[in-house]
């Protein structure tokens, strides 16, 4: 278990699924937690309640990452609120799912706003506050879609190989201000972003991967917390996979 009592750490898209086993597990370890949602407020209100024992370290927030000016207004309430954070965890993410020829302008551009956008604007904001404390961790929640490419998931993939583009580049820039970037790359994990999958292609991703099941949200926070503690001090520009061997 890693100790972060004392410290502070942002999850966009923080009240449900991986997001949620991300903010649970930084709970546990004690540091107190500012989740971001954009917009299903019921989602939110169970957060709080299911973590109702550590509610004087939470701090939810609504904020569309896709959009610049809500990031801008997330963390000018950050700095009237807090001293700062330490880590940051770009975990907001959705899929509109169609093969390219059939995809609409509007799902390319959607899912390429919100999974990839929306970690640009969260990361330029951050990295002006972090680098002021020469100390910070970001984490990127990317996919194996970027890197093997899914039918019918073109937007998806192509967003998540960005992300890890991104991940590198930012890792150079930022190094000198100890300041560490990383992404975590989950495979098909038991939440409501893949429950709409068809028995039928669940039953093909489920053979194709050695372990022979879906992961966990837990599983995931595992790996994000270790790259957010201060022993991962010598990791950075790296993606970590949690993908049960796919």
């Amino acid at each position: 278990m890693h100790d972060f009592v004392g410290q502070t750490a942002i999850v966009t898209g923080g009240t449900r699924g991986i997001g949620k086993g991300i903010a649970e597990s930084f709970l546990k370890a004690g540091a107190r937690v500012i989740v971001t949602y954009s917009s299903n407020d019921a989602a939110a209100a169970q957060f709080k309640q299911d973590n109702s024992e550590f509610a004087e370290n939470i701090d939810i927030q609504k904020c569309d990452v896709s959009k610049y000016a809500d990031v801008e207004k997330f963390f000018e309430h950050i700095d009237k609120q807090y001293e700062g954070f330490e880590i940051l965890v770009n975990n907001a993410g959705i899929r509109k799912d169609a093969v390219l020829a059939m995809m609409r302008e509007s799902e390319w551009h959607d899912v390429l706003n919100v999974n990839l956008s929306g970690i640009f604007y969260m990361s330029k904001f951050a990295v002006m506050s972090l680098m002021q404390r020469r100390y910070g961790r970001i984490i990127n929640i990317t996919s194996p879609s970027g890197k093997f490419g899914f039918e019918g998931q073109a937007n998806y993939a192509a967003a998540k190989a960005g992300i890890v583009a991104l991940t590198k580049s930012l890792a150079k820039e930022v190094a000198r201000r100890g300041i560490t970037v990383n992404c975590v790359s989950p495979g098909f994990i038991a939440t409501d972003l893949i429950q709409d999958l068809p028995d039928e292609l669940r039953g093909s991703y489920i053979a194709q991967i050695p372990l022979k099941r879906f992961g966990k949200p837990e599983e995931v926070a595992a790996c994000v917390l270790f790259l957010a503690s201060q022993e991962a001090s010598y990791v950075t520009g790296s993606t970590v996979e949690v993908t049960g061997g796919l």
